[in-house]
C-alpha cells in the first residue's frame, strides 16, 4: 500500500510540473528538456518503489499512474468546467497578423519558433495569419487571413 501512496504523490507532482512547464510536443523539446524528462523517470521510479525492484512494485506503480490518469480524464470529460484547470486552454498567439507578445511570452514561444511553425504550415508572412492558436496538446493551429469559408452546399467558390 505504501507504493500506491508514493505513486499517487509522484503522479500529482508530475502532473503539476508538466502543467507548469507549458504546452510542448516531444518534437518541440530541446535535447536538454528530453534528457531531463528521461532522468525524471528514473528519479520517480526510485522514489515510488523505494528501491523495491520487484515486479509487484513496478506493476503497482504503473497501475496507480494509469488509474490517476483515467481519473483525471474522467473528471475532465464529465465535468467540463474543470477542463481548463486539468487540460489547459488554447491560447491565441496571433490575431489579425499581430503578435500577441504577452501570450507568447507566457507560453515561452519566441518569434523564431512561431516562424518555423508558420513555414511548416506553408505561411511565409505574419500578415497572412488571421489566427495562430496554441492548442492544449502543444500544436499551433493557423487560420490564414486570405482563407474563405467554404459553404459545403456550394463548393469552394461559393457558387451554386
Amino acid at each position: 500500500m505504501e507504493i500506491v501512496g508514493r505513486a499517487s504523490v509522484m503522479f500529482i507532482v508530475i502532473y503539476g510540473l508538466l502543467r507548469l512547464l507549458g504546452k510542448r510536443e516531444i518534437g518541440q523539446m530541446t535535447p536538454f528538456e528530453l534528457v531531463t524528462l528521461i532522468v525524471m523517470g528514473d528519479l520517480i521510479q526510485q522514489s515510488v518503489t523505494h528501491q523495491d525492484f520487484s515486479m509487484t512494485a513496478a506493476v503497482l506503480a504503473i497501475v496507480t499512474f494509469a488509474a490517476w490518469t483515467l481519473f483525471f480524464n474522467g473528471l475532465s470529460h464529465f465535468f467540463p468546467k474543470l477542463r481548463p484547470l486539468l487540460e489547459g486552454e488554447p491560447v491565441v498567439l496571433v490575431r489579425d497578423g499581430k503578435l500577441l507578445r504577452t501570450n507568447m511570452s507566457r507560453e515561452r514561444i519566441d518569434r523564431d519558433e512561431l516562424a518555423s511553425e508558420m513555414r511548416l504550415a506553408g505561411i511565409s508572412r505574419i500578415d497572412q495569419v488571421a489566427w495562430a492558436i496554441l492548442e492544449t496538446e502543444g500544436k499551433i493551429s493557423f487560420i490564414r487571413a486570405d482563407s474563405q469559408e467554404i459553404d459545403p452546399r456550394h463548393g469552394e467558390d461559393g457558387a451554386t
